[in-house]
């Protein structure tokens, strides 16, 4: 049976085990540029079988939320060829998460203060980002109304999704991952309660509302081969404003088939709700399978032993244990992260947790 522990063949990439650090924004790149900080702190952490970044806008429109780094300029290129240097140099694997937040965004972020986009023109109630408020000022706002995408609109997101991934090979990372669940932009032409449009891209039909995820994947694969690609999605989040629908479980049950059908490097998931749609999840879709659910070392190994999945996603724990493997693989205790610094703490809870040997020594 396989272990936590055990190296996998993801599509070629070796890794030396099943634990995967999953994409967390800490929101402390500078002017969208992702500073040396983060490649100490990722690098800290390449014991993980395989790192996916925080969640990296494709471009300007697709930014929803201050301090998060982007990969659609030289400078954010450079930046990101730092980080997967280090990680690289310390024998690890990376691949970096494409992120377009759609209308979970506010106008102070977009270029000329316009209106964020989305698959219709209503906003995300009760929807919070980090931008500037009225005053200039950094704060939590509500997000702004977007603007519904036209058809030229739809291709330059999908142009911008491809630059992206081709700046992500520029950049060193071994792939990339789209992100489409969490109620950002894909999700939001997906999902069937708030896509009403009446063309291609929505109302009725399963295969018109998940077109323009399905567009983007092959386009990337199609650049930097399927092998470096993989695809987040998280069914019944009911995160951004986003409700149950009519026929949901057929719609990611399609997507899942249709995933599968381009042998992609895996599909990353979360919230897949009921045991017995996880079941038919996995039956769907019979690549690689990752998912994040707030694994121990132990469930973890339940799930990977019950075939419910190929490699397990850990977040939090990583944030205070840059040797979270290896505590996981020896029985080592496990530190606590400090919550108030997960997001744009400067360094403190950043790059400052030791290992565990080294607590040790200290100790002593």
């Amino acid at each position: 049976m396989p272990s936590l522990f055990d190296p996998y063949d993801l599509s070629g990439l070796r890794l030396p085990n099943r634990v995967v650090m999953a994409p967390m924004t800490r929101a402390r790149s500078i002017d969208t540029i992702p500073q040396e900080h983060a490649a100490i702190y990722y690098a800290q952490r390449a014991g993980a079988g395989l790192i996916i970044t925080e969640s990296t806008q494709v471009s300007v429109q697709g930014r929803g939320y201050l301090c998060t780094p982007g990969i659609h300029t030289a400078e954010q290129i450079a930046g990101w060829r730092r980080i997967t240097d280090a990680v690289h140099s310390a024998g690890g694997r990376i691949f970096v998460q494409l992120w377009h937040v759609g209308r979970a965004s506010h106008t102070s972020l977009q270029e000329f203060g316009r209106a964020p986009v989305s698959a219709v023109a209503v906003a995300a109630a009760d929807t919070l980002v980090q931008a500037y408020d009225a005053e200039g000022k950094p704060a939590q706002v509500p997000a702004s109304t977007p603007a519904a995408l036209d058809i030229a609109g739809i291709q330059r997101v999908v142009d911008d999704f491809l630059s992206a991934a081709r700046n992500a090979m520029a950049a060193g990372f071994d792939g990339v991952e789209i992100h489409a669940g969490n109620g950002y932009l894909f999700e939001q032409f997906i999902n069937g309660a708030l896509n009403t449009r009446d063309d291609r891209y929505g109302g009725g039909s399963i295969d018109n509302r998940l077109r323009l995820l399905l567009e983007t994947v092959d386009v990337v694969a199609e650049a930097i081969g399927k092998e470096r690609v993989g695809v987040r999605v998280s069914p019944f989040a009911r995160l951004n404003d986003l409700h149950a629908f009519s026929g949901e479980e057929d719609t990611w049950l399609a997507l899942a088939k249709a995933l599968s059908q381009r042998h992609l490097a895996y599909v990353h998931v979360s919230h897949l709700g009921t045991s017995d749609f996880h079941q038919a999840f996995r039956g769907a879709y019979r690549g690689t399978l990752i998912m994040a659910g707030g694994f121990t070392a132990e469930t973890a190994g339940q799930a990977l032993e019950a075939g419910q999945i190929d490699l397990a996603v850990f977040g939090r724990p990583f944030i205070a244990n840059p040797d979270l493997v290896e505590r996981m693989r020896h029985g080592w205790p496990l530190a606590e992260a400090e919550r108030e610094a997960f997001y744009g703490a400067g360094m403190r809870g950043y790059i400052d947790y030791p290992p565990f040997l080294v607590d040790e020594r200290v100790a002593a």
